[in-house]
């Protein structure tokens, strides 16, 4: 049941994203052969608009057409995110002051939509639409508003501070590691990874301290939590940045405290004595305390 539940909703986000990530593929047939400078013009003008909205519609028609119920829902997220990297793709290629905007679409899209993939390779028992973490909580969705109204307001105001092109590239070396990192962790704890924090210990899980975890106890969370500044870094947010740095430490903290508590409670003293030798990798993070 789970090996085709992997195949079936795995294959279906799969081409749902190649699909949206086609809209790339419209500016290209414009102006086959032109100077890359132009493409920006295909977001931004009256005819880019109607050719995106066309294309969006036409591929949501033939997804709702093809799919229906909780797969058409896989299909439409998954598509959604491709559109969404497409898009940034589009802006990163692009003669444009927004450049730095594309990459964060671009790194937006795909932190989502691999997280959805990874989950259907590792662990598809506990796939579901919520392992897109799109919807991961209120507050995260405010804080990436939050970080799309600063970049644009801070652009309109004060320009030359999205031109530090070296911040930025620093930004995108962090996004790239702490997707590689997090994504790492998750293949390497295999069906022993999930997004929730488990309370009751299956049959199946083991405790993990191979590969990624040799040097981190929490490497998908240390991924993540230096992805999330990054992107932050990659905009030249400077406001986002601190406040980022700040609410990412803190529920860190308090998740990495809460899974130490299950930890311990499953595996005893092998947990322990992992702890003892192995850090957190967040900083100033130990984790739950244990009396000795």
């Amino acid at each position: 049941m789970a090996g085709s539940k992997l195949v079936l909703e795995g294959r279906i986000s799969i081409l749902s994203f190649l699909s949206g990530l086609g809209v790339i593929i419209i500016p290209l047939l414009v102006k086959f052969g032109s100077h890359i400078d132009w493409i920006f013009d295909y977001l931004t003008d009256v005819n880019g608009k109607i050719a995106i909205a066309v294309y969006l519609t036409v591929i949501n028609g033939l997804l709702l057409i093809k799919y229906r119920g909780p797969l058409y829902r896989v299909a439409v997220r998954a598509c959604f995110l491709g559109f969404a990297f497409g898009c940034g793709l589009i802006i990163s290629f692009a003669d444009t002051t927004w450049t730095h905007f594309g990459w964060y679409m671009c790194s937006l899209s795909f932190f989502h939509y691999s997280e959805y993939l990874v989950t259907a390779i590792i662990n598809p028992r506990s796939l579901s639409l919520d392992s897109f973490l799109i919807n991961h909580s209120v507050e995260y969705t405010l804080a990436a508003i939050s970080s799309w109204m600063e970049f644009t307001l801070e652009k309109l105001l004060v320009p030359e501070l999205k031109q530090w092109n070296w911040i930025a590239f620093v930004g995108l070396v962090m996004v790239l590691c702490g997707e590689g990192l997090r994504k790492s962790a998750m293949l390497t704890a295999g069906s022993n990874f999930n997004h929730i924090v488990q309370n009751e210990k299956a049959q199946s899980h083991v405790l993990v301290t191979s590969g990624v975890y040799s040097f981190f106890r929490h490497p998908s969370y240390v991924g993540w939590f230096y992805w999330s500044i990054g992107t932050q870094i990659m905009l030249c947010n400077p406001f986002c940045f601190v406040a980022y740095t700040m609410a990412s430490w803190r529920f860190f903290r308090e998740r990495v405290e809460e899974e130490e508590i299950s930890l311990i409670h499953f595996f005893g003293e092998d947990y322990i004595e992992y702890k003892k030798k192995v850090p957190t990798g967040l900083p100033f993070i130990s984790g739950i305390r244990v009396n000795s």
